[in-house]
């Protein structure tokens, strides 16, 4: 803290300190209060200016150094001014002094507490961005909520100062005349429980409910607005209760959960039930990991004891064993199933033409239109293909097109050092392709900690991966038959050559082609359909989950969205509830397997988050030992001098099955103390978990009771 604000802090310290030390707080009692009124009352009438310019800044002082006693002034002010001149000063006064506090604190505070708390104001400064005077106005109708609390968390928050201002005159004012008139009655009130009589109760108990039904009405006014130039076209009955927009991972189960709860319910898919993740992404990648991972431990057979060991294949075969995996798991996601669950599912291409309109066109040039009470779009996402020149000219495959290849590349580029980029990077070397895996960025799994993807890295290139990071691809060119991909690398151009070429720089949600655009439903920075924490829209009906809506592109959050999406859909009008990212699990398939949830330490370190590192490496573990797979580690964030989880990451063999037990802990709040005392089988690789907490727990050991037990013991042996 500069020296500017160690003055300001100083001299509120030692204001407060001698108002409390001369007993300026027993002038602002109740009964030292209503033995003054008579005396006020007569000096008002002789010195009316003085009397309201002395009270005023009584009043803007109290109000602004946070000191109690507000209101025994505002009922002074009601008892001397009378109710309409005492609602006029003690408005304008209370507002005043308000105001000064926020700046106070705003001076002394914010910087250190958005700094200090970046991971938890985030969300809230984007709240008050959008919507912050709402949320004030109803703060300062509820006269439960101490004003001077307000005050001080308003001004961490990026909260204008003219909107601060008069969103507090506004909203203190109902309040305001309450008071004042209470304080009208002072000389008839014997106690401060007078102010609590029948009239007064009533007034609270409207106060109480003001809000709800201000936010009920705020909500009314949005809606009759964006749904303005539909009202015409608004039914009078509807076919359906929701109709969901894609059969993927959110579509699935928030039709699901509609006919769960005997709602009537169609789902519209242009293409194939399962969507992404059955047909081209999780599934079939994870099947082709497993082949290419057999025949990784195939080659290390001496590594087991076995002389030697080796494997014929044929690629094409090994791709027809993704698509019976595929083919395998299919009738879980079938048709069939869900129809049978009481899902009406439809094949066919829909278009939202009004906010309970699906018009739906069908592959036999039929089309269908139905009306609804809910849509729920769960349109998902696509690869991302960068307009780099000559891109289309030499061709190129994605994870979506990849899987129709049958013959094995002999020289693979890999444009993308994510997680999709990583995993099918290993898979087609291990396989045979000499893969070059090029990313513009400094390291591969930019999202993961240093050390962690240092590890996958040094994997790769043991494994015969040509890695170049710190490489952007700026051109593709076909030279004598030959395919060139020309990249920059510090400062320098330099030549690769291909067989074939696969993109995975990322995905992007759909967000074209089915009706946003016609009904202006907007899509963030990051392309993905605009929500707010329920998952509506701008139309309080319309939904959207999954990877169209972001912000995590992965199935099982997918599936968390899709029940927030459907319940609040279905029984928004009576209940609804926030969708939580609060926990939130993924894991890259690579070997040494990535996984992790909350925060890891280059988070941390960027939003300034305190935290301790706890750090256990599985080369020591004796199942990972026994199964030639001693590397990785388990790394731990907790809170300072405690045991609260606040992230991990798991790098290792069956990282993705080990962080379960982590990410259970952080949602129900169990600390590394629980986990330590959780028996765990030997030997298995689970128990990696317990022994990161064993080492967190020797860091944090009581080395004086330690001290004093050793001495009886000591003491014990004579």
């Amino acid at each position: 803290m500069n020296r500017s604000r160690l003055v300001v802090l100083a001299v509120i310290v030692v204001l407060l300190g001698a108002f409390f030390a001369l007993g300026g707080h027993r002038y602002l009692t109740f009964e030292n209060l209503k033995a003054q009124v008579t005396a006020a009352q007569s000096y008002y009438r002789d010195h009316p200016v003085w009397t309201i310019g002395g009270f005023f800044i009584l009043y803007v002082v109290v109000a602004g150094a946070s000191i109690p006693g507000a209101v025994p002034l505002t009922l002074l002010g009601g008892a001397v001014f009378g109710l309409l001149w005492g609602t006029v000063i003690v408005s304008f006064a209370s507002t005043s002094g308000a105001t000064l506090a926020f700046i106070v604190s705003r001076f002394l505070l914010r910087d250190l507490v958005q700094r200090r708390f970046e991971r938890y104001m985030r969300p809230i400064n984007e709240g008050v961005e959008k919507e912050g005077g709402f949320y004030l106005f109803t703060l300062r109708l509820i006269p439960a909520v101490p004003f001077f609390a307000i005050n001080v968390v308003m001004a961490m928050t990026p909260m204008r100062l003219p909107t601060f201002y008069w969103v507090s005159q506004l909203g203190m004012l109902a309040g305001t005349i309450v008071y004042v008139n209470a304080g009208t009655q002072l000389a008839a009130i014997e106690s401060p429980k007078g102010v609590l009589s029948i009239g007064v109760i009533g007034a609270f108990l409207l106060l109480g409910f003001f809000p709800l039904i201000a936010k009920k009405a705020v909500d009314a006014v949005k809606a009759r607005r964006v749904y303005a130039r539909w009202a015409d076209q608004k039914p009078a009955q509807f076919d359906r209760n929701v109709v969901v927009i894609g059969a993927g991972a959110a579509g699935l189960v928030a039709s699901y959960i509609a006919a769960a709860v005997k709602a009537k319910v169609t789902l519209v898919e242009k293409h194939r039930m399962g969507g992404d993740c059955l047909n081209t992404g999780c599934v079939p990648s994870k099947a082709l990991i497993k082949t290419a991972r057999v025949l990784s431990m195939i080659r290390r057979a001496k590594e087991y004891g076995l002389k030697g060991a080796g494997a014929e294949f044929d690629f094409a075969e090994v791709m027809e064993r993704v698509q019976r995996v595929i083919r395998t798991i299919e009738p879980h996601d079938s048709v069939e199933r869900f129809e049978s669950l009481g899902v009406e599912c439809v094949h066919g291409e829909a278009r939202i033409a009004s906010p309970w309109i699906v018009e739906i066109q069908k592959p036999d040039g039929t089309s269908q239109v139905l009306t609804t009470r809910a849509i729920i779009i769960a349109a998902g996402a696509r690869p991302f293909v960068p307009p780099i020149p000559g891109i289309e000219k030499t061709g190129y495959t994605t994870s979506d097109t990849v899987w129709a290849l049958r013959e094995l590349p002999r020289r693979l580029v890999v444009l993308g050092g994510g997680p999709i980029g990583c995993e099918l990077t290993q898979a087609f070397q291990r396989l045979g392709s000499q893969v070059t895996q090029v990313e513009m960025l400094p390291r591969l799994l930019i999202r993961e900690d240093p050390e962690i993807a240092a590890m996958v890295e040094e994997r790769f290139r043991a494994e015969g991966v040509d890695v170049r990071v710190g490489h952007k691809a700026k051109e593709f060119r076909t030279e004598d038959g030959r395919k060139v991909l020309i990249c920059e690398h510090q400062g320098r151009d330099l030549a690769i050559e291909f067989d074939a070429l696969l993109v995975a720089v990322g995905r992007v949600a759909n967000t074209a082609g089915y009706g946003l655009e016609e009904l202006g439903i907007p899509v963030t920075k990051a392309r993905t359909v605009e929500t707010n924490e329920y998952l509506q829209t701008v139309y309080p009906n319309i939904y959207a989950c999954g990877d169209v809506a972001g912000p995590y592109q992965f199935t099982h959050t997918a599936s968390h969205q899709a029940w927030y999406a459907a319940v609040n859909a279905l029984l928004g009008g009576v209940w609804r509830k926030r969708a939580d990212y609060s926990v939130i699990p993924w894991a890259t398939f690579t070997d040494p397997e990535v996984a992790r949830v909350g925060l890891n330490e280059t988070e941390a370190k960027e939003r300034n988050i305190p935290h301790e590192v706890t750090v256990y490496g599985i080369d020591d573990l004796d199942r990972a030992i026994a199964d030639e797979e001693a590397h990785g580690v388990v790394k731990v964030l907790t809170v300072p001098g405690k045991d609260r989880i606040l992230g991990v990451t798991i790098a290792g063999e069956h990282a993705g099955d080990l962080i379960a037990e982590f990410v259970a802990a952080m949602r129900h709040g169990i600390g590394l103390n629980r986990i330590l005392g959780t028996i765990h089988i030997y030997p298995t690789l689970a128990e990696a978990n317990k022994f990161a907490a064993g080492v967190w727990k020797r860091a944090h050991a009581p080395q004086k009771l330690i001290g004093y037990v050793e001495r009886f013991h000591a003491w014990k042996r004579g």
